[in-house]
């Protein structure tokens, strides 16, 4: 019978054998020197994956794998996989999420370069509008001048009206305030007393996916809605999405199912009344006015632009 023990130490190995014959004790002890093994790196393979394999994947983000894409219930009941997401813009990312309308391409709205990346993904003209979603109303306060309120001498507090249509498919357009970086905002209307004016779209989306991200962020989300860069229609399937815009440098996806080609309804509050401008999915309220001049100031391009 032979007993084998191997003790390892520095950058050799010796093997200690023992062998016991009939003699209760061992007759002899022999050492052997042996040689000690080489850790070997193997270059792996970089495969890139399908959109619809990445379902299944461990949450990462390296531009050699490509886009992050991520499949969430609809209902939120998941959104401990929106981790890698939230992570990713708080990087400077730009992706898509969904909102209560159609999906939306965002980044942070304090990262000045995911910004400038989101118009060139998208191909957009700085002179072209962008929005912010928000978390909430408090929000709204620190990135634009507010809601108009009332002054007991018959003006309308539209602040009060407002509470009921948010969170909701409604873009405001406000008055931006100087927390909003420069390059998030547009100039006026045409109109030579407007143009010193800066303007932005404002939402707060009624998506339970849309606001586990937003809760969880430092900041707003910029947000310009997705459409076919060949035609003005919005993309509803978050898997074309990808297919379209993850080649021109779209970092990651959050697939909450198909959406409805319904935007939002764009309601213009820096004039003397709320005035819809792009009707959408959120009705028409008493206190709104519906734009019957179309020549508004705002082209069919930029009201695409605006959040979903």
């Amino acid at each position: 019978m032979a007993l084998e023990a191997k003790v390892c130490g520095g950058a050799t190995a010796m093997a200690l054998s023992f062998r016991r014959s009939l003699h209760p004790f061992p007759s002899r002890v022999a050492f052997q020197s042996v040689e000690p093994r080489r850790v070997r790196f193997l270059p792996m393979a970089v495969v890139k994956r399908s959109p619809k394999r990445l379902k299944y994947a461990a949450p990462r983000f390296t531009k050699e794998n490509g886009l992050l894409y991520v499949e969430v219930d609809p209902s939120g009941a998941d959104s401990w996989k929106l981790d890698p997401v939230i992570k990713l813009l708080k990087e400077g990312a730009v992706g898509v999420i969904p909102t209560d309308t159609v999906y939306a391409i965002t980044c942070d709205v304090k990262n000045y370069s995911a910004v400038e990346r989101l118009r060139r993904i998208k191909n957009m003209e700085p002179s072209k509008p962008l929005s912010i979603l928000c978390c909430s109303f408090r929000d709204i306060d620190i990135y634009t001048t507010g809601f108009p309120r009332g002054n007991g001498q018959g003006v309308t507090n539209i602040f009060r009206a407002v509470k009921h249509c948010l969170p909701g498919p409604y873009t405001f357009i406000l008055t931006a305030s100087k927390e909003l970086p420069k390059q998030c905002t547009r100039y006026g209307t045409t109109t030579p007393k407007c143009v010193i004016r800066k303007n932005v779209g404002v939402r707060i989306p009624d998506d339970a996916v849309c606001q586990a991200i937003l809760e969880k962020m430092d900041a707003p989300l910029i947000s310009t809605s997705v459409k076919s860069p060949k035609e003005n229609e919005w993309i509803i399937n978050p898997v074309l999405i990808a297919d379209v815009y993850g080649p021109e440098g779209l970092d990651f996806v959050v697939d909450a199912g198909l959406r409805v080609a319904d935007p939002s309804t764009v309601v213009d509050m820096t004039g003397s009344f709320p005035r819809i401008i792009r009707p959408g999915k959120g009705p028409k309220q008493p206190w709104m006015v519906e734009d019957e001049d179309k020549d508004s100031g705002i082209d069919e391009e930029e009201l695409f632009s605006y959040a979903a």
